[in-house]
């Protein structure tokens, strides 16, 4: 009685609003963003990994809480899985943070078991030769790590050993475990009231990729195409949550990230429940497994046909209807470009589903009309040489699309990189002609994508005779000569690479200055069905004439 007393002495003198009390549910999220990063380690001659994402997002939730008096802790239920605890930042409470936790267990029988230990359960038995159920009160004496052991009116017994089919029922849950994701912040608040709150975290487990599409079109004067270019954000969740009505940005470009997300982000567990008992019944068949065993539930009917369909494909948010009422005609959804920085950031006009372990499409470019160019490449190699005749040599050039990321050639938008698809018109209809990746464009850039191997504009380049290479050895100018072949019905332009201007001086016909990629070019015109040849000398410029 002295202790009792005691304690209850010491409660009154505790503050009250430093007692303890029942957490805060947060409401669900009225508003929500999400901003998706691509992987940063990814290269551009990489595809998004659809299997382990290893992109990352910045998720903004707006939720209204209702705190009293004192200190409380409020709890945020289903936030995403891939959550990194320490990035997570709340805004609007009067009182601040005073400490945050991300809880580590899911609601799952485990966590049942051990969270209610010392509880009233009830259990229930069934007499597989009656059918008759009976149930009663048992209050949990030990955890779920290995075995549960109960208190009954016939003493300790543990569960599934009895040799009955059993059953455990729990009147309520604990307090705090959910069945999705958690997060918990305490704060203080004098008076209490009603606030909008912000939580703002960093999530792990999300990805995206461009694609584009191009269509080729009527070609122009002086060898110029027109093509239509239109190309998709590809936005990857792979956590089990989703979030509805969600206003979706990306962000194009590299950041430099030094934390290790995915460590950070470790998902709460769900844990089952494993129990194991000695044998019972006949020492030489025991009781089959399925007696000790509660019966098992059937399986759910498989989905129909159309369900399956629903489940399966990607959604796409590329078109909305005008207005049903009026017109039956799709009009696309764009996603505008805004600066971030040095970064590009992609806003979609209209609020979307990112759904749970789910792929989501957003159109963000549909350019008509882009002016480019074909050009073929070919590179030289000043030490090559050979006899015989040069016809029986000749080798395939790379033909390009070619043009420049500019307003003036119909483009003049951040090109982040991604795949494309090339299609060219036929009697046929659009047909395939080539599959690439791209690198990330800025605006003014020369885009440049590499169509294939030419079998119909050939070439080949090499020193005049065998004496140059002596020749440049003892740093003298040696004659280089390039020969060059269209079977094309239209006049090809050839980019033919002499050298690096950092190892060779170089004197052509108009001394050509112009680089591409870090090496000194010349563009020849080769009309159709024609040969023609280009001459040129070279010094390395690492030896010295005598």
């Amino acid at each position: 009685m002295r202790l009792v007393a005691a304690l209850l002495a010491t409660a009154m003198l505790v503050p009250f609003e430093a007692q303890a009390r029942d957490p805060v549910m947060a409401s669900q999220p009225t508003d929500v963003s999400v901003t998706v990063y691509r992987d940063p380690d990814r290269g551009v001659d990489d595809s998004m990994d659809r299997d382990w994402p290893q992109g990352f997002a910045m998720i903004s939730e707006t939720r209204t809480v209702t705190l009293p008096p004192g200190e409380s802790t409020i709890l945020f239920d289903g936030v995403s899985e891939g959550m990194v605890a320490v990035s997570a930042i709340v805004t609007g409470l009067p009182g601040g943070t005073i400490e945050k936790n991300r809880n580590a267990d899911l609601l799952s029988p485990a966590s049942l078991v051990n969270g209610l230990l010392g509880n009233r359960v009830r259990i229930t038995r069934t007499n597989p030769a009656s059918g008759e159920a009976k149930t009663e009160e048992a209050i949990l004496r030990t955890r779920a790590d290995g075995g549960i052991v109960l208190q009954t009116s016939a003493g300790y017994e543990a569960v599934r050993c009895s040799g009955l089919p059993e059953k455990l029922t729990f009147d309520r849950v604990p307090t705090g475990l959910s069945a999705n994701p958690v997060f918990s912040i305490d704060t203080r608040d004098r008076t209490g009231g009603t606030y909008t709150v912000t939580l703002t975290y960093l999530s792990w487990g999300f990805d995206w990729e461009a694609h584009y599409v191009a269509r080729l079109g009527e070609g122009g004067a002086k060898g110029k195409v027109f093509f239509d270019l239109m190309s998709w954000l590809t936005i990857l969740n792979d956590n089990y949550q989703g979030f509805e009505n969600a206003q979706l940005l990306a962000v194009a470009g590299t950041l430099n990230i030094e934390s290790d997300f995915e460590s950070l982000a470790e998902a709460p567990e769900g844990n089952p429940v494993r129990l194991s008992c000695y044998p019972i019944g006949s020492t030489a068949t025991g009781i089959p497994e399925r007696d000790l065993l509660p019966p098992a539930a059937p399986p759910p009917p498989p989905p129909p046909p159309m369900a399956m369909a629903m489940e399966d494909r990607i959604v796409v948010t590329g078109s909305r209807m005008a207005n049903a009422l009026e017109s039956a005609a799709p009009v696309m959804v764009i996603a505008s470009e805004e600066q971030l920085g040095d970064l590009k950031l992609y806003r979609i006009p209209e609020r979307v589903d990112v759904r749970a372990q789910g792929l989501k499409q957003v159109a963000f470019l549909d350019k008509e009309r882009v002016e480019g160019k074909f050009v073929y490449s070919a590179s030289c190699n000043p030490y090559e040489w050979s006899e015989g005749d040069w016809s029986d040599r000749l080798q395939g050039t790379t033909l390009n699309l070619e043009t420049v990321n500019e307003e003036e050639k119909g483009l003049g938008v951040a090109l982040p990189s991604g795949g494309v698809t090339v299609f060219e018109p036929s009697s046929a209809g659009p047909l395939l002609i080539a599959e690439r990746r791209i690198y990330d464009y800025a605006v003014t850039q020369d885009v440049e994508i590499e169509i294939s191997e030419s079998s119909m504009v050939r070439g080949l380049c090499q020193l005049e005779d065998e004496t140059a290479a002596d020749r440049l050895e003892a740093g003298k100018w040696a004659q280089m000569r390039a020969v060059l072949r269209n079977a094309n019905s239209r006049m090809a332009r050839v980019r033919l690479s002499l050298g690096t201007p950092s190892d060779w001086d170089i004197r052509a016909r108009g001394n050509p200055d112009e680089l591409h990629k870090g090496f000194r070019v010349a563009y020849i015109d080769v009309p159709p069905g024609q040969t023609r040849e280009f001459r040129w000398k070279i010094r390395r410029l690492d030896r010295e004439e005598d």
